[in-house]
C-alpha cells in the first residue's frame, strides 16, 4: 500500500482477549462510520486495512442491482444465470 494512502492518526487501541477493538468515537464519526455498519477486513503487506463494506454480488462483484437473501447479495444478472443452471439440472420429468 503506498504511503500516501496511510494516515497516521497517532491513535492506539489495545485487543481485548477476544480480538476486538475499540475505534474512537471521533474517528467513527468522521469515517461515517455507525454502530451496525459492516467494515470490511483487507490484508496488505503488515498492514490491516479496514472500510466500510460496499454491497456488492458474491458472484460477480457487481455493486448493482443486488437482491439480498439471508445476507448475501446476489445481482439480478447472476440470479437469472443461476436459475437458469438450476432449472437446467433438473430432470425433465418434472
Amino acid at each position: 500500500m503506498s504511503k500516501n494512502l496511510l494516515q497516521r492518526t497517532g491513535i492506539t487501541r489495545p485487543v481485548d482477549d477476544l480480538g476486538r477493538i475499540v475505534l474512537p468515537k471521533e474517528l467513527r464519526t468522521s469515517m461515517g462510520i455507525r454502530e451496525g455498519d459492516r467494515l470490511e477486513i483487507m490484508v496488505t503487506g503488515e498492514h490491516i486495512v479496514l472500510a466500510k463494506a460496499v454491497p456488492c454480488c458474491v458472484i460477480c462483484g457487481s455493486t448493482s442491482h443486488l437482491i439480498e437473501m439471508d445476507g448475501t447479495n446476489v445481482c439480478r444478472p447472476c440470479a437469472v444465470r443461476l436459475s437458469e443452471r438450476i432449472v437446467n439440472k433438473l430432470p425433465s420429468d418434472r
